[in-house]
């Protein structure tokens, strides 16, 4: 799977999910946003919601390993988060 194929499945993901889990982003950030992923990459996706909901984190991670057939990383967005991971998502991500 390439950036390309996760970014059009995560398009059709918040497409369909928006109202459901109040996503208010999504995109992925790390080795498959710098197109530099192996075959034992996970994906980092970034992920902002209207309200935190541990939950909700839980299903979408679920979902998105269902779809995208690969493990992955969760990480909110919010305002007190480790400021060099913070520093990553904003100088990698690409959102959908």
């Amino acid at each position: 799977m390439n950036r390309d194929e996760v970014l059009k499945i995560l398009r059709k993901y918040k497409k369909l999910n928006k109202e459901k889990y109040g996503l208010v982003a999504l995109g992925i950030f790390g080795s498959f946003a710098r197109n530099e992923q192996t075959v034992s990459s996970d994906i980092d996706i970034v992920l902002q919601t209207e309200t935190p909901n541990l939950f909700n984190i839980v299903h979408i991670k679920d979902d998105l390993q269902k779809e995208l057939h690969l493990s992955v990383d969760i990480v909110r967005l919010r305002k007190k988060m480790n400021p060099s991971l913070q520093r990553r998502i904003e100088k990698e991500a690409l959102y959908v």
